[in-house]
């Protein structure tokens, strides 16, 4: 078939659009998940072992933001980043930045919810020991946090995939700009359009490469701790 010879071409030459487009993505989606991580590990494992008024309410409202829709949060960005908006006179919009914070926005929840369970379930075992030291809830966090550090892996290939293949937010702030923030699951929605299938096919073998590596060293990673550490 004359389009698959022709996406096999552009791969095993490194075509250069094929190469700007997922080097972008690959840099928004990891800035994104490591953002989300930073703020959402910690806030995941205080919703855990913190006792307060409302918790129950607040870890519901935080799990339903697992299913945040990703264009009403393209649409709020866009809103919060226009001329027009509070930052505005950033001008993030239409930038990898803004992509990036809307990314974090759709991973940081999903990080959260993940940890808060794990972080739960380990506190099943370890919450009356660490309770009995007299600790605080951010000391209890913290020491979860170390000792189900392994298992939050799962949370961060959760948000890898969230982010890698988003195409809602980034479209909506980001505009899906040639050279600038066109990412891998908008330029295969734009050149399916226009009819350049070996391009959209091209990225999406590469987007589905770069999913399965990063699921195959994680689950090396997991293997390598479970062996050394028990």
């Amino acid at each position: 078939m004359p389009i698959l010879h022709e996406t096999l071409s552009r791969l095993w030459t490194l075509d250069r659009d094929v190469l700007a487009i997922a080097w972008l993505s690959l840099r928004v989606s990891l800035t994104a998940v490591s953002i989300g991580l930073l703020l959402g590990i910690p806030l995941g494992a205080l919703f855990a072992v913190a006792r307060f008024p409302g918790r129950g309410a607040l870890t519901g409202l935080l799990n339903a933001f697992m299913g945040l829709p990703p264009v009403i949060v393209g649409l709020v960005l866009y809103l919060v980043l226009s001329r027009s908006g509070p930052l505005g006179s950033l001008g993030l919009l239409f930038t990898p930045s803004a992509m990036i914070a809307a990314q974090a926005t759709l991973a940081t929840p999903l990080v959260a919810a993940l940890t808060r369970q794990v972080v739960a379930d380990a506190q099943v075992h370890l919450g009356e020991q660490l309770r009995s030291l007299g600790l605080s809830a951010p000391r209890q966090a913290g020491i979860l946090i170390y000792d189900v550090r392994f298992s939050l892996v799962t949370a961060a290939l959760a948000a890898f995939g969230r982010a890698i293949s988003e195409i809602g937010a980034v479209l909506v702030v980001g505009g899906n700009i040639d050279g600038h923030t066109r990412t891998m699951t908008t330029a295969i929605s734009l050149e399916t359009q226009k009819g350049d299938l070996s391009l959209a096919l091209a990225l999406g073998l590469v987007l589905m490469s770069l999913v399965v590596v990063v699921n195959a060293a994680a689950a090396l990673l997991r293997g390598h701790a479970a062996r050394a550490y028990g």
